[in-house]
């Protein structure tokens, strides 16, 4: 667990949001009878899971993705893949409780397991070492890195490289950091089970002389049929890849409203006149168009390109094909408040019959924490302060 809260990336710590929440956000949380979940335990419970922390299924949650910049650490990492179970929304509100009984999850060195898998980030110019350790897996896995040139033998296709990393193996990918901006890793191992099973994430390549945003944020979204998660933990069910019905829509791996949790979830949270910048990627099978409330946002780049000044215009849909990925920049310049951030197929954004849910997140101002509604959406969340 990390110190910082909000989406991945967020340059606010816990701290800093606790003293936001003022007594609106904390105390009028404190008195509330928090939602239970699976376990029949508080939200709070699974809302900083660890690695340690058991499912009723002897599973270890995934928690939400850490940003890992190789750049201090030698330029390399260790990846494995971890069977885990995914909270999507442990708690009871807005049709909840919705979970992943099984998912194979990307931990990275000694960090907790997350799906996504955690965002790897390094400079242009800054070759990485990826050491897959497959030594204590059931199964054969490989990785593949969208968007860099690479050798042909470090592409990570099986049956196009023969290069298969078996249980009890590793094998260590040389990737170059050759095209800069935001790209994709994944499984390329019966690919179309292994990323629904989880073994996505994002690869950051900062171009030289890269200037971030006040608040630079990373958000996968990602379309689930849990049949397969269900089937792959032992229940009687029947799915077919060819006959995909996605039930379970996340961001970050959460649906709301746990996207909302200042911990576990993925909000947007902002200061006015914050320059917000937001690389999104989509990790699914279907596209998704992103709505801002109250907020338009430039397209900024797109796949890694960047897309010159005078190409770009003000929109409020970000419309994200599946493998597509693209940065918005906005500046927090609304009324200062709660606004959404969601998917606009409206079935994207429920929960089972129940809405909302599902795909919809949120951009918070600092200065709307302390609300009353803002400690109702934080109740919604599981959050207990």
């Amino acid at each position: 667990m990390t110190d910082n809260v909000g989406a991945p990336g967020t340059d606010l710590s816990r701290r800093q949001f606790v003293k936001a929440t003022g007594t609106a956000g904390v105390l009028g949380l404190a008195g509330c009878t928090a939602p239970m979940n699976n376990d029949g335990g508080s939200p709070g419970s699974t809302g900083t899971a660890t690695a340690a922390q058991q499912s009723g299924g002897g599973l270890p949650d995934a928690g939400k993705p850490q940003v890992v910049d190789v750049t201090e650490q030698n330029n390399e990492v260790t990846l494995r893949s971890v069977s885990s179970r995914l909270p999507v929304h442990p708690g009871e509100a807005m049709g909840g409780p919705v979970e992943l009984p099984r998912v194979w999850a990307w931990q990275a060195d000694d960090r907790e397991p997350s799906v996504p898998g955690p965002i790897i980030r390094t400079t242009e110019g800054e070759d990485i070492e990826v050491t897959l350790d497959n030594t204590d897996a059931s199964m054969p896995h490989t990785v593949h890195f969208h968007g860099v040139r690479k050798t042909w033998e470090n592409d990570g296709v099986p049956t196009t490289t023969g290069i298969t990393v078996k249980p009890g193996e590793k094998h260590t990918y040389q990737i170059p950091a050759n095209v800069p901006g935001t790209h994709l890793y994944h499984c390329h191992y019966q690919t179309h089970r292994h990323i629904d099973m989880g073994m996505y994430g994002i690869f950051r390549v900062d171009p030289e002389g890269y200037e971030p945003a006040d608040q630079e944020l990373f958000m996968t979204v990602k379309d689930w049929d849990s049949r397969l998660n269900r089937q792959m933990a032992g229940q009687d069910v029947s799915y077919s890849p060819r006959n995909r019905q996605p039930d379970v829509f996340t961001i970050n791996g959460r649906s709301a409203p746990r996207t909302l949790h200042p911990e576990d979830g993925s909000p947007v949270l902002v200061s006015e006149g914050d320059t917000v910048r937001i690389h999104y990627a989509n990790n699914g099978y279907m596209n998704h168009p992103i709505h801002t409330h109250n907020h338009r946002f430039r397209v900024v780049e797109k796949d890694g390109s960047q897309i010159p000044a005078a190409a770009q215009y003000e929109e409020d849909i970000l419309n994200i094909a599946p493998a597509e990925r693209k940065t918005i920049e906005f500046e927090a310049d609304a009324d200062p408040g709660i606004y959404l951030m969601h998917c606009h197929k409206v079935s994207h954004a429920m929960n089972g019959d129940a809405y909302p849910g599902g795909m919809v997140g949120g951009i918070v101002y600092e200065s709307a924490m302390d609300s009353d509604v803002f400690a109702q959406l934080m109740e919604y969340a599981g959050y207990e302060g």
